[in-house]
């Protein structure tokens, strides 16, 4: 019988005849192999179906700009010092990350024992699944209405996300040099969820905040979001509209929690 030991055909007799010895392979290739391929997370499927009421949807392009659902997790602390988000698909895979950047320590002390965020400029990254920044994302220091300015990583401009009003259910305008190409309108005083708008205020995505449970509620900044996009959308809109899942936490609710 002729077996194949890697380079070529041998030919073994019955007499000698035994199974071909198995290939040699690395202990951390090992380790890989035996671990599953990450599956669906039942708690992110629930927190889409159930909490956000949203129905499975196709497969998407597994990127954050190519998902229609796209599920924003912030990391659970009792003060919040620097925003830190999870960005992961309908399933649960993650897709990119959201940290806070270019704090010093003065200003990460200063947060921890008060409420003074609104006057501070904040700075965060979107990150891929790999680390590389994908957007910028820049809120500066608010006296009364938020203003998000969004830019590539190379620091050419995508556009600004402006707060229109503070009284009653909050908007926000999206704009690209200076022309407005969506907006975002809170469907309650609240402003827990969002519809979001092209210039023609047709509705091309809705952003619901999921219930985190009371404990973190309570004693903890974790705000948790689900972002549906209806369908394909062209930029800068789509760069826009991803940001915004991020921008209305930055924009609105760290400012109403601390120790201040």
């Amino acid at each position: 019988m002729r077996y194949w030991d890697g380079s070529q055909w041998t030919e073994h007799t019955n007499a000698d005849q035994q199974a071909p010895a198995a290939p040699q392979v690395p202990h951390q290739a090992q380790q890989a192999y035996a671990q599953p391929a990450p599956g669906p997370d039942p708690r992110v499927q629930q927190q889409v179906q159930q909490q956000a009421g949203v129905a499975p949807s196709g497969v998407g392009g597994g990127t954050l700009f190519t998902e229609p659902v796209l599920v924003v997790n912030q990391k659970a602390k009792l003060i919040e010092v620097t925003n830190e988000y999870k960005v992961m698909d309908q399933n649960g895979n993650q897709l990119g990350s959201v940290t806070e950047v270019g704090q010093n320590a003065f200003k990460k002390i200063l947060r921890f024992v008060s409420s003074l965020d609104q006057f501070m400029t904040h700075k965060l990254e979107i990150r891929d699944a790999y680390g590389q920044p994908q957007l910028l994302l820049t809120r500066p220091a608010k006296f009364l209405k938020s203003r998000v300015i969004v830019s590539r990583p190379d620091g050419s401009p995508v556009g600004e996300i402006v707060q229109q009003n503070m009284i009653g259910k909050i908007n926000f305008a999206m704009n690209v040099n200076g022309q407005q190409v969506g907006a975002i309108k809170a469907e309650n005083w609240r402003a827990w969820n969002f519809a979001i708008v092209d210039h023609a205020d047709n509705e091309v995505a809705r952003i619901t905040k999921t219930w985190e449970g009371l404990a973190k509620t309570m004693f903890t900044t974790a705000d948790n979001y689900v972002l549906q996009i209806h369908f394909q959308l062209p930029e800068p809109l789509l760069s826009l509209v991803v940001a915004t899942a991020l921008t209305v936490d930055t924009a609105l609710k760290q400012d109403s929690r601390g120790l201040g």
